[in-house]
């Protein structure tokens, strides 16, 4: 199925995806970066799945989310009547579970179940054995319990079953992962579970404070990123996948089950500003434990309780999505210098302070030793925003955030009353100022360019007028807003950089599509420049490409008008949520960002 095909069901530490067919296609357990048991989004059945459907020929399928949660319920209709299956995975109380209720609304449909366990990536075949009627999985640490009131045989390293619903008739089903050498969990009655999920999620649904236009579209990116939040620490990972190409058949496949710093600023814009200040708090607080330690030693990623190790391994024996290799986990982006992460981390906390989250002395002492290792680092090249696997480059993106990390500092001793050698902060960030708009703006193309000395176009540096390095109306960012328009954007999205060419440098072969988040700044410089017709034309355009449930994956590639890369993408969403908000109110997460 393509990627859009798919929905997401989450507990806030793992999640499922599940496709309009009624297979479970992807579930790593007990959390998002654990090994998954179910792996067939990256190559077949045979690497895991959980299947329940029709047994017949299915003439039509319609999908929703229960109003305002994270319960998926997919409608089948066949030639004899109309089931619905209603996916859910309760808030988690103890150990992972999965709910799955299929309901006949009409007529009579023979239903089947296929089950096929394969834990570690779909490389394992558990032992599996039914007891005192409880089907289970075992292999090495980790065990699978299900739950069924249907009579269920093994074929061929495959669990299966059948059953007819007729009209008014359920049959639930729960599946649960424990330590293999714990004793078997008691199951959850999946009716009631399933009534307080949905009654946990339009209660958290309702803390929303925003009741303007596109409410919905900003709910349920809400709701996506509240499921993409690793519970137990704040964390917000950046997708449930991994290993979703950029390209179809191409090898640009990375792992995104992480915690990137750079998302940290649009990410508590888009918490606080619509009215969770406790899950902005509670990632500001993960953002200041995951940064501890050396300076020098700041990750661009880490685990979602703030793990360091993340190396990157290939998994030969999955095929990949679409014969997408290689299949990856872990990322080595990890161990790279990428020096536009001390800025955002800086201007993350700096929003925090703004928005009166308050933080103790100790959060400033960790700036202030960021801020003594940059004031000689921001001289040095990176790997840049975009973690090329070329050689490192002076990045324009790189040094616009380090004068960021300046900035900010200056603003927390003039604005807060903190200490700090403030004179020689401010040296420094004129400094970096001065440098960027001497070697990083290109008089020939009228535009400030990837990195010095370049020609070439890069969609990082529509945040230039959103850090507020510049101001929006500056001819240079006008200059750099039509090199943007005239170099990378295709049937109206914008592409990151080109991969082809004599200045390609991310050392990948060439092919992505057009890039979610870059094509939202796009309309954040709209609004800034009051271009708001255009502004709001890009965003519906982007609006009426989430698919039939209101998800976006990282990327979207016009010519096959299909959404690429990991999914759902937390960047793609933190950025719906934030252009809702700059195109709706005076001052949006743009505009305060700027004026900082």
């Amino acid at each position: 199925m393509r990627i859009e095909d798919y929905a997401v069901i989450g507990d806030t530490q793992t999640a499922a995806i599940v496709g309009r067919d009624g297979s479970i296609d992807w579930l790593c357990l007990p959390r998002f970066d654990s090994g998954a048991c179910f792996a067939a989004l990256l190559g077949a059945a045979e690497n895991g799945r959980w299947l329940i459907a029709p047994a017949d020929r299915v003439r039509a399928v319609r999908r929703r989310y229960l109003d305002d949660t994270a319960v998926l319920v997919t409608e089948f209709e066949t030639e004899t009547g109309v089931v619905e299956l209603v996916d859910a995975m309760p808030i988690r109380q103890t150990e992972p579970d999965v709910i799955r209720i299929a309901r006949c609304v009409r007529g009579t449909v023979n239903m089947q179940l296929e089950l096929i366990v394969r834990f570690d990536y779909g490389s394992v075949v558990p032992w599996v054995r039914t007891i005192d009627g409880v089907l289970r999985a075992v292999a090495g640490p980790d065990a699978i319990a299900l739950w069924s009131p249907v009579e269920l045989h093994g074929e061929g390293l495959t669990t299966r079953a059948s059953f007819t619903l007729r009209a008014g008739e359920a049959m639930p089903f729960v599946l649960m992962w424990h330590p293999s050498h714990e004793p078997l969990p008691k199951p959850v009655d999946a009716i009631t579970a399933l009534g307080e999920t949905i009654d946990w999620w339009q209660a958290w649904s309702a803390k929303c404070s925003f009741t303007g236009e596109w409410r919905d579209a900003v709910v349920r990116s809400l709701i996506t990123l509240k499921m993409l939040t690793f519970a137990p620490t704040g964390g917000i990972v950046a997708a449930v996948t991994t290993s979703l190409p950029e390209a179809i058949g191409g090898a640009r496949n990375w792992d995104y089950r992480f915690c990137w710093i750079r998302d940290a600023t649009f990410t508590l814009y888009s918490l606080m500003t619509a009215g969770y200040t406790g899950e902005a708090v509670a990632w500001r607080d993960w953002l200041l434990r995951a940064a501890a330690g050396e300076a020098v030693k700041l990750q661009t990623l880490y685990g979602a309780a703030g793990e360091r190790r993340q190396p990157e391994l290939i998994l030969d024996w999955l095929p990949g999505y679409e014969q997408s290799r290689p299949v990856r986990i872990g990322n080595a982006a990890v161990d790279q210098r990428q020096l536009d992460i001390y800025g955002e981390l800086l201007d993350a906390l700096h929003v925090a302070r703004k928005s009166g989250i308050n933080s103790d002395v100790h959060a400033w002492s960790l700036e202030k030793v960021l801020l003594q290792f940059l004031a000689t680092a921001w001289r040095e090249p990176d790997e840049g925003i975009w973690e090329v696997r070329g050689p490192r480059r002076h990045f324009t993106h790189s040094k616009v955030m380090s004068w960021v990390a300046f900035d900010r500092a200056v603003k927390a001793v003039e604005q807060f009353g903190l200490d700090g050698p403030v004179e020689a902060w401010r040296a420094t960030r004129d400094e970096i100022h001065a440098e960027v708009c001497r070697e990083a703006f290109n008089p020939d193309v009228n535009a400030f360019t990837q990195y010095y000395g370049s020609s070439a176009a890069d969609a990082s540096l529509l945040l230039i007028p959103l850090v507020g390095f510049l101001p929006a109306t500056d001819t240079r960012v006008l200059g750099t807003v039509a090199h943007v328009e005239r170099e990378l954007i295709e049937d109206g999205y914008v592409r990151r950089y080109r991969t082809i060419g004599r200045e390609h440098v991310d050392g990948l072969p060439a092919g992505e599509g057009t890039f979610l988040a870059c094509s939202f700044w796009l309309a954040d410089n709209y609004a800034l420049q009051g271009r708001l017709n255009e502004a709001r034309g890009l965003f519906e355009r982007l609006l009426a490409i989430r698919n039939d449930v209101g998800l976006l994956a990282e990327e979207y590639e016009p010519g096959l008008k299909r959404q690429l890369g990991n999914f759902p993408q937390a960047f793609s969403h933190v950025s719906l949520v934030n252009t809702v908000f700059n195109l709706t109110r005076p001052v949006g997460p743009a505009k305060d960002r700027h004026t900082s």
